[in-house]
């Protein structure tokens, strides 16, 4: 089944933490149900102004409304996992897992769902096939916080693959995914670890015993890419590993690979086949407030898949980078020609008017 991953941590830590994570979420979805009549009157009496003034979309409304299906999701998760968690009798098994795979994907599929309802996006998706069955190492890009839910909504529900992740440690923040995340493969890096080789290690065991209902996913870029993240990158890149850095500055629209958690899991899962997931639409979409300006409301998101067999995969390590940087070449080129593409045709024309009739002066 591959082995769980305990988490490091004083066991008192880790209790208060989840115990805070639920108080905290159960305190504030009550809130703002109960106060919902006037929270939602203040939120559209500001939606209004703006609109009146400069034709902004009505986005306090909808923040109001995601943070509510928000935390209504994370009631049902935790509701869900002590289900499990009492049906299992806290022991861990195939069975258990596979139900906290499936309650993972309704899970965040929900949270998609409210917000492809909330701003009217639209997806549009190519090459969905070829990203199962299992066992794959899937590749994603990040733009926003939103595409943490895109593997298990969109590839997993898809193939009914479990997703064993490569994620932040500060997501243990949400006691969904702290708890949950605990009961599945799922390693929470440090971004700044002072042990990267211990760190590696228990990276490369998350591809230990991948099925054919296993997927393994990891964000090579390690963050959100914005235009200083990429510079900063290409420059530390430069300064650094001289002998890549010809390959990161082709890069425009994806930040480059890091390579130690990347290559660590290419090298380990080499029964699995590597699947690129790119999309666009969801860029330039950090921060919440970034989603404030209203540039969400009505987009078209693109996905699109890539599948490399693993017996095209290279063994060397030199020759792994290199492939590694090809395929990301490919997906910054994709992206570049799919924003394009996504760019609203300009207006046409006016006809030029026609001359009046001659009045002499």
């Amino acid at each position: 089944m591959g082995p769980l991953i305990p988490d490091d941590g004083p066991r008192g830590a880790r209790v208060r933490r989840r115990a805070r994570g639920v108080a905290v979420e159960l305190v504030v979805f009550l809130l703002v149900t109960v106060l919902a009549p006037v929270l939602l009157l203040g939120a559209a009496l500001a939606d209004l102004a703006l609109w009146l003034k400069r034709r902004k979309p009505w986005m306090a409304v909808r923040l109001l409304a995601m943070l509510w299906w928000f935390l209504l999701g994370e009631l049902y998760g935790l509701l869900g996992l002590l289900a499990i968690w009492a049906s299992s009798r806290g022991r861990d098994s195939l069975r258990r897992r596979d139900r906290v795979y499936r309650l993972k994907r309704r899970w965040l599929g929900s949270h998609l769902a409210g917000i492809r309802a909330l701003f009217r996006l639209r997806f549009v998706v190519e090459g969905l096939e070829l990203a199962g069955p299992g066992p794959v190492l899937v590749l994603i890009r990040h733009a926003i916080i939103i595409d943490n839910a895109l593997p298990d909504a969109i590839v997993g529900r898809a193939h009914g693959l479990g997703f064993r992740f490569v994620i932040k440690r500060e997501l243990q923040l949400l006691p969904t995914i702290d708890i949950g995340g605990r009961w599945v493969p799922t390693l929470f890096v440090r971004r700044a670890s002072g042990d990267a080789a211990a760190e590696l290690d228990r990276m490369r065991a998350l591809s230990v015993d991948l099925t054919p209902r296993d997927g393994l996913l990891i964000y090579p870029e390690g963050t959100r890419w914005t235009a200083e993240k990429l510079a900063r990158a290409q420059e530390i890149i430069a300064e650094r590993q001289p002998e890549i850095a010809p390959l990161a500055a082709g890069l425009r629209h994806v930040l480059p690979p890091r390579l130690g958690g990347t290559i660590a899991l290419l090298e380990s899962a080499r029964d699995a086949d590597v699947v690129v997931f790119g999309h666009v639409g969801l860029d330039g979409f950090e921060y919440v407030s970034d989603i404030w300006s209203g540039g969400l409301v009505g987009t078209t998101v693109k996905l699109k898949f890539w599948r490399f067999p693993a017996d095209e995969v290279p063994g060397d390590r030199d020759e792994l980078i290199a492939w590694l940087y090809a395929r990301w070449q490919e997906l910054d080129d994709w992206i570049a020609e799919t924003r394009s593409g996504l760019r609203p045709a300009p207006p046409p024309a006016r006809p030029a008017p026609r001359p009046g009739p001659f009045v002499p002066g």
